[in-house]
């Protein structure tokens, strides 16, 4: 694995985070089964709630008024992105090996996706 890490790997990589970001917060609002919020004291549910942390709290995430996740707030969305984004540049600041592998896996799908192309390109020419 010869890959020099670059700044464009770092791009590639934040939009991969906000991509991740977003699809966390879809699967946490769809595919919900049991609400998170059970009542309106914090305490309560967090000790009750698998889903609802201190976190949750601190920082305000939004739920409807049966309990559950609000799939429309921009909020919520705003705080998964975030997490993500913070996360996935943390690791790769403070993890050489993680960010080599990251980076690796970046170019290795960009030449999938190349490799893919030209052999379509082939297969209508024929």
């Amino acid at each position: 694995m010869e890959t020099e890490l670059a700044t464009w790997h770092f791009a590639v990589a934040g939009i991969l985070f906000v991509v991740l970001g977003t699809l966390a917060h879809v699967i946490r609002a769809v595919f919900n089964v049991f609400p998170d919020k059970l009542s309106d004291t914090p305490a309560v549910n967090v000790l009750v709630s698998s889903d609802y942390s201190w976190g949750d709290y601190l920082i305000g995430t939004e739920f409807d008024y049966a309990g559950y996740y609000r799939l429309d707030s921009l909020k919520n969305l705003r705080n998964s992105v975030s997490y993500w984004l913070i996360a996935g540049f943390g690791l790769m600041l403070f993890s050489a090996e993680a960010a080599q592998l990251i980076a690796y896996g970046i170019e290795a799908g960009i030449a999938g996706f190349v490799d893919l192309f030209w052999q379509r390109i082939e297969d209508l020419k024929a």
